[in-house]
């Protein structure tokens, strides 16, 4: 039997549809972030640097990407007798009932490997959120507090808080926390601009408890169903107050703006000061050759990855292993994944482009370099875009787009299947 301690389980196997072509073949939480990694790489690091050692993650939505990105879970030092990351998919039946239905249902289905493990608390967390957190100090105060649940939540404006899940914390423990005496998800108008984080510490009991209730009322969300339902009843349910950087990146404008919160003398995120530790192995990034940077190379306020080739400019953008910038070319303000190949003379300007695309000469995608762009232009995975092909702002092109479908121009805001 294993030792009781606090079983972590991660919600990472969801599709957000205002991502659109990012998350078209991998969940949210494997898209990738920073240069390098991958999104779900913050929670896992926080988990490593919090000494929590029992890890499963619920998948779901085409989970291969995560479950090469995970491998054995040595790059979080998750693996030893009492370390581990453990993937649990969906039971793949006949019914549609056989899959996850909601966050919810994704525990419930995967209870007796919860209650295998016996432990003290249990943690239940978003993959798919861009920030930097002790959860000890929230399980010690979920202790200290002798509370049922303890969830996590972070301020935001009033005119936000509608998209979140939002509670009336009171002021029991001041700048800590207190007490939730209401809690709403995503209400129209807020009583509150405190929003939860999807990170819930539980009491095993009450988990067990609220699950099999909820399975047997046929709803099968936390925010939704049950964080109401245990605050109506009476619970000790409080709330855990963190005021550090969080990115939300549901929208394809947000992960655009976490990862330009990297760059900066002053960057809001850290990347080396806050612990993120990422498998190195997933898609060879260990063994790309350095860096090279030719005569004509020009690079502002950028990080660039080991095995790219830079023979233009390059400002205020993210560039992933295996990138190659060609003479002319100039990219501002973009985030390039693993093995894009521009040509020569293109223009990228606000742009985030998913792996292995090929950009022949003279392409313009998003904005004139130099200009104000509003709105981020996003190109799907494994396209070849033609000599002189225009992609105006706010365009999106899916994935391996037919090369007999593409226009001369792509206008503002379109979207390309």
């Amino acid at each position: 039997m294993l030792r009781p301690t606090t079983l972590a389980m991660i919600l990472a196997g969801g599709r957000v549809d205002e991502l659109n072509a990012l998350t078209y073949y991998r969940p949210k939480s494997a898209v990738p972030f920073g240069g390098f990694g991958r999104v779900i790489d913050f929670a896992l690091s926080n988990l490593m640097n919090s000494g929590i050692e029992q890890v499963a993650i619920l998948s779901q939505y085409r989970s291969y990407s995560l479950i090469n990105h995970i491998g054995t879970g040595a790059a979080w030092d998750m693996i030893g007798r009492y370390r581990r990351i453990s993937v649990l998919p969906p039971f793949l039946g006949t019914e549609a009932t056989d899959w996850y239905r909601g966050s919810a249902d994704a525990v419930f289905k995967n209870l007796d490997f919860v209650e295998y493990h016996r432990p003290e608390e249990i943690l239940i967390l978003s993959g798919d959120h861009i920030y930097k957190m002790d959860y000890q100090e929230m399980i010690n105060y979920h202790h200290e507090k002798d509370a049922d649940l303890t969830i996590a939540f972070i301020k935001v404006s009033r005119e936000e808080a509608s998209r979140f899940g939002v509670a009336v914390i009171n002021d029991e423990d001041g700048e800590r926390g207190g007490k939730i005496e209401g809690y709403w998800e995503k209400p129209e108008e807020p009583s509150s601009d405190w929003v939860s984080l999807t990170v819930m510490c539980f009491r095993p009991e009450v988990l067990y408890k609220a699950l099999r209730q909820n399975q047997q009322e046929h709803s099968f969300e936390f925010g939704k169903d049950i964080i109401p339902m245990l605050v109506e009843e009476g619970y000790r349910v409080y709330g855990y107050k963190f005021c550090g950087y969080w990115g939300y990146t549901r929208t394809v404008e947000e992960y655009w703006q976490s990862n330009m919160d990297l760059l900066g003398e002053q960057p809001a995120i850290d990347m080396e000061k806050w612990g993120l530790r990422t498998n190195l192995e997933h898609r060879g990034i260990r063994d790309f050759q350095p860096a090279h940077m030719g005569q004509a190379a020009r690079i502002s306020n950028s990080l660039i990855y080991n095995g790219c080739v830079i023979d233009g400019e390059v400002t205020n953008s993210i560039i992933f292993p295996g990138v190659i910038v060609r003479k002319g070319t100039v990219i501002e303000n973009s985030v390039l994944f693993f093995n894009n190949d521009i040509g020569e003379h293109c223009r990228l300007n606000k742009v985030v482009a998913d792996v292995n695309n090929t950009y022949e000469s003279n392409v313009v995608i998003g904005a004139e370099p130099g200009s104000t762009a509003h709105k981020v232009t996003v190109i799907g995975w494994n396209n070849r875009i033609p000599l002189q092909t225009r992609i105006e702002e706010g365009a999106t092109v899916y994935p391996n787009l037919p090369q007999t479908k593409w226009p001369a121009i792509v206008k503002y805001g379109e979207v390309l299947r």
